[in-house]
């Protein structure tokens, strides 16, 4: 437990500290007008109050990642802490709110444009359908998770229970992609957050008074090896894809630029992009200590189910066992809340990134329908594809959690040649690093897991390290051939 109370004070102390370091170079201009107000069209570009995109920014990211992932990345032991903490300042926040920054300098554009800009258009043509394909997967994935959740809350976790809350989800995600931002997401996301906060505060008050005894940090290499058995995976790389909202998520690259579209001032952006990034490592700790507790204390036996269960039952179990039922089930409203509020916006985006490259204006409900209508279709299949086959969802999680990383390579590189380009010095080593890093994570976990091409699990360290190695040779490489062209 002291492991975990020393790992909040730090996501607090990395917010006001190195969040305010990288504000300071990225120089926010509070007398530029933002693409809200300057491109204001009462559909995408609507000016809101800042605790109102604070919200809806938290409720985008704050998909199934930062509660699920967590879980399953707590049977790592303590790493799990070390990953959330220095990812989430370092790397995650970062990424979060340069990506978000970058789209408001640039008009509100997507993710796909922003890298096209800096990397490239070939790079750009491979983004739009790289970003396309993991939104639908976003879609499909978080339909299907809160419909379990939802399923179980009402009494009948069975078949046909869950498909009529499919229904739900996809009928109310039609409905929310194709209407204004305020309409339904700027209404109702604002009380959804409220549930996801009760929830993660209430777990983290219910941690302070138990005080459970769990695996702590400086227990050493031989305990984390004992906790990466019960993972039955190695840390590196499976640690690095299994918590990924938590800690760093490309995703997040595609949902900065829908609020970038909403704020007033550019000085709201580190407590809109960075501070939301930091509110979900919280949540993700919340949950990496419950799981330890549930995992590795007798918690299992507590709840009173087995400890092989899935992440759903977990948190269904322990938010009723903890909070009593009318805590627990707003909890675990919250916990929907989250991926619900995430699917919608992935589609969203998806439309919006289309419509950018397509250059086909948004005002129109029919031109949203144009493009809005066979990513629903693509979705649902996939969705039924989840359903039908027992080991489909599984599948396409793991696919989801690769992509979703891959997708934080792309921006993190974006982010780190517009830094060489325009900031000078050398500002751009704060997303060097973790560009490399994350760059050696995907490349190994995509070489030696099950969905890619199942290398021995022992040259992982091997694969990483060289990845490592290459990408920093060879932005060296051009870093130096920019430098020269420019003298």
């Amino acid at each position: 437990m002291i492991s975990f109370v020393l790992s909040i004070v730090a996501l607090v102390l990395g917010y006001l500290l190195y969040g305010r370091f990288v504000e300071r170079v990225f120089g926010p201009d509070p007398a530029r007008k933002t693409p809200a107000v300057e491109k204001a069209d009462g559909v995408d570009f609507i000016a809101m109050p800042t605790w109102k995109v604070f919200m809806i920014q938290f409720l985008n990211i704050a998909g199934t990642g930062p509660i699920f992932g967590a879980i399953m990345g707590a049977k790592f032991g303590p790493a799990s802490y070390l990953w959330i903490v220095f990812g989430c300042i370092f790397a995650g926040a970062v990424h979060d709110y340069l990506s978000g920054m970058l789209s408001v300098r640039h008009g509100g554009v997507g993710l796909p444009e922003l890298v096209g800009t800096y990397l490239g258009k070939r790079t750009k043509t491979v983004m739009l359908v790289f970003s396309v394909l993991l939104l639908t997967m976003v879609g499909a994935v978080f339909v299907y998770s809160p419909a379990l959740i939802l399923g179980d809350i009402a009494g009948d976790g069975g078949r046909s229970s869950i498909m009529i809350w499919v229904g739900v989800i996809f009928l109310y995600y039609v409905v929310a992609t194709l209407l204004p931002i305020d309409k339904i997401i700027g209404r109702i996301y604002p009380a959804f957050a409220v549930a996801l906060l009760f929830m993660a505060t209430g777990l983290l008050v219910c941690l302070l008074i138990k005080w459970p005894s769990m695996p702590e940090i400086w227990d050493g290499l031989s305990g984390w090896s004992q906790q990466t058995g019960v993972a039955n995976q190695p840390i590196f790389p499976c640690l690095f894809i299994t918590i990924a909202c938590g800690a760093i998520s490309g995703f997040h690259a595609t949902q900065s630029p829908l609020m970038a579209r909403c704020i007033q001032n550019e000085k709201l952006g580190r407590p809109v992009f960075y501070g939301s990034m930091i509110t979900e490592g919280m949540v993700a700790l919340v949950w990496a200590a419950v799981a330890s507790w549930f995992f590795f204390d007798g918690g299992a036996e507590e709840v009173g189910i087995s400890a092989g269960s899935a992440a759903p039952a977990i948190v269904t179990a322990v938010s009723k066992n903890w909070l009593g039922i009318a805590g627990g089930v707003l909890a675990l409203l919250g916990v929907v809340a989250a991926p619900i509020t995430s699917g919608d916006t992935a589609f969203r985006s998806a439309r919006l990134i289309i419509a950018d490259f397509l250059k086909l204006d948004q005002k129109s409900m029919g031109h949203r329908l144009y493009i809005a209508v066979p990513l629903f279709v693509f979705s649902a299949l996939l969705l039924w594809y989840n359903i039908a086959d027992a080991n489909g969802f599984n599948t396409i999680w793991r696919y989801f959690g690769w992509s979703n990383q891959t997708l934080a390579v792309f921006t993190l590189w974006t982010i780190t040649v517009y830094l060489a380009l325009k900031k000078g010095g050398r500002w751009y080593l704060i997303t060097l690093f973790p560009a490399m890093f994350m760059t050696a994570v995907c490349t190994t976990f995509i070489l030696v897991d099950q969905v890619g091409f199942r290398l021995p699990a022992a040259t992982a360290p091997w694969i990483g390290l060289g990845t490592f190695l290459l990408s920093y040779i060879l932005f060296a490489l051009w870093h130096r051939k920019m430098q020269t062209a420019r003298n």
